[in-house]
């Protein structure tokens, strides 16, 4: 996923190459076990979350050693939280991540100021997200970021399970300044496939929707969601 995002030099694009496959970041993994089915069912990036309130929130010291079971061509994805600087570099030391994901309320300057790519998640339907013209709007800010990933909006900032309305984003992938987009939100095995049909993403990404339980992902459920994702994309070539 992320490793083969346009660069911020090239233009914006959702998924919309011929043939092009949608990437699958799979988020809030703490586990060996769900790490290797993730590896196995081909998904292209796996998610380390560094907020304490989170329930899927996992120590530096533990996601270094979950990352090592972590294969070559398989990203790490390091998601914060309003975090401050010193947290951010042991992660970085200590964990080695290919992108950085900022869910809060983080500024442009503060997240470009960390010397590595990263992704921004916008919170979708909320009071400062509540219609297209407002997500466009504030897009158009982060010409920076390697990607833009849409998540509902949620007081536990992602993983919440809630979808929004996709329709808020038609206007996104057309604005000069636009980046590639990851879906999130509310994704699950059972509606992929038609998120993908509606918004054609770069990248979906899934965190609740393969869980049995906050943290503990189900093998089944990776499955099926990386099958239902070749699925959708053997529909839309």
């Amino acid at each position: 996923m992320p490793s083969s995002l346009p660069s911020a030099a090239q233009p914006a694009l959702s998924a919309i190459a011929a043939g092009r496959r949608t990437r699958i970041k799979i988020c809030g993994m703490t586990r060996e076990a769900d790490i290797d089915t993730a590896v196995q069912e081909g998904a292209d990036a796996l998610g380390f979350v560094f907020f304490e309130a989170s329930r899927r929130y996992v120590s530096p010291d533990r996601a270094a050693q979950l990352r090592r079971r972590i294969p070559a061509f398989v990203d790490v994805v390091a998601l914060f939280v309003n975090a401050d600087t010193a947290l951010i570099r042991e992660v970085q030391d200590k964990v080695a991540p290919e992108l950085l994901q900022f869910h809060g309320d983080e500024t442009p300057e503060a997240c470009q100021r960390h010397g590595q790519r990263f992704l921004r998640a916008f919170r979708i339907g909320g009071p400062a997200l509540p219609d297209a013209a407002a997500v466009a709007a504030t897009c158009q800010h982060w010409e920076a970021a390697s990607a833009w990933l849409f998540d509902s909006d949620s007081t536990g900032y992602g993983g919440s399970g809630h979808g929004f309305d996709h329709s808020l984003l038609d206007a996104v992938a057309t604005l000069p300044t636009a980046r590639p987009i990851i879906l999130a939100g509310g994704l699950k095995p059972g509606n992929v496939s038609q998120a993908i049909a509606r918004t054609r993403p770069w990248a979906v990404d899934v965190s609740s929707g393969v869980e049995s339980a906050p943290g503990e992902k189900s093998a089944a459920d990776i499955q099926a969601f990386c099958q239902a994702v070749r699925a959708a994309d053997s529909l839309t070539d």
